[in-house]
């Protein structure tokens, strides 16, 4: 029997190489998990094409997943060898000024406790991931769905910031996987009406099938003004941006009515600075919040959100790839040719 595996590398923007490197072994509270399914994210994307803080090559690449358990570590109870588990890629301290205050997403150490590597055949689950963030797989749901877990907590920890109230209408711009997986959330707590805005006919075509009330496409219509005509010119309940850039952090307050939350989901760049109307801002008193990573209670959301398929993880994983194809598949992902592709190291 081989003690080695394969694994992905990312060595700095366009360098991604397959190792053959040794079978990691657990330590105490660990998990070693033979990957069934690790699915491709736009922050993968991102550090592919142009680097990330977090991600500091060479490094191993991939955070997304779901598998089986291959060995336990001293100290584990909950999981035994043979379990179908799916996780996320870190965990809080819990005892930090943030943790304690309710905000374990703002964990003063969360840069070390993050989980790399999952584009491999094996992987290790560090102690903090697997008490808190680590679940049993439910038996419907399969491991290339049930791997987007991840990205899904992160959309339900800004869902669960939009106060979203039964009849609201809700306007998300960005029709990816996380504007696709915010309007399905979003339906589940009460909204009456999604807008979805993109620029991406196929996806827009997506999350109609999805649900969508309306779909724009922000290159034939003016977003602000179209909202307004569907709102009786008031315009939405709430905002959620999930596209990211200036320009839509701007287009996410102009589109909102009087008294309405905006959640500005997508990143920017360090540096990028955004400027408001302040009359709309102050007069028509809009709520606007920012939203980073997720929680153990979101992941666990999440899960059930899949697993009772209020959220359908099918919609957003277009195929899958072998491990020898994840730079393929990111490139696909850049084309817009696909929402998200679950590496199979089996395949």
């Amino acid at each position: 029997m081989t003690n080695t595996m394969r694994a992905i590398s990312y060595l700095g923007p366009g360098q991604l190489e397959l190792r053959e490197v040794p079978i990691p072994q657990p330590n105490d509270g660990e998990l070693i998990v033979k990957v069934k399914a690790a699915t491709t994210c736009g922050t993968d994307l991102k550090t592919y094409r142009r680097g990330h803080r977090l991600f500091k090559p060479p490094i191993p690449f991939g955070h997304e997943w779901a598998g089986m358990v291959h060995s336990v570590g001293e100290g584990v109870s909950k999981f035994k060898e043979g379990d179908a588990v799916v996780g996320v890629n870190s965990a809080p301290c819990n005892s930090c000024y943030y943790c304690r205050r309710g905000r374990p997403q703002l964990c003063e150490n969360l840069e070390s406790r993050f989980l790399y590597g999952t584009f491999a055949d094996y992987v290790r689950i560090p102690a903090h991931i697997v008490a808190q963030n680590t679940h049993p797989l439910p038996s419907n749901l399969p491991f290339e769905e049930a791997a987007i877990l991840e990205p899904l907590a992160c959309a339900v920890l800004g869902a669960t910031y939009a106060d979203i109230h039964l009849g609201d209408t809700v306007a998300i711009i960005g029709a990816g996987a996380q504007g696709l997986m915010q309007m399905q959330i979003v339906k589940a707590m009460g909204a009456a009406r999604v807008i979805m805005l993109g620029r991406q006919a196929s996806r827009l075509e997506r999350a109609k099938a999805l649900g969508a009330s309306a779909v724009l496409s922000t290159l034939e219509v003016n977003g602000v003004e179209a909202v307004r005509e569907l709102t009786d010119g008031r315009g939405a309940d709430v905002v959620i941006e999930a596209a990211g850039s200036a320009e839509t952090w701007v287009l996410a307050v102009n589109m909102a009515r009087p008294g309405a939350t905006v959640v500005q989901f997508s990143g920017l760049a360090d540096g990028t600075h955004v400027s408001f109307d302040a009359r709309h801002l102050h007069y028509d008193e809009i709520t606007m919040k920012g939203v980073f990573h997720h929680t153990p209670r979101t992941v666990e959301m999440a899960l059930h959100l899949l697993a009772s398929g209020q959220v359908k993880g099918s919609a957003l994983v277009d195929g899958t790839i072998p491990l020898s194809q994840v730079e393929d598949g990111l490139l696909r992902m850049q084309r817009s040719e696909v929402i998200k592709l679950a590496v199979v190291p089996e395949l």
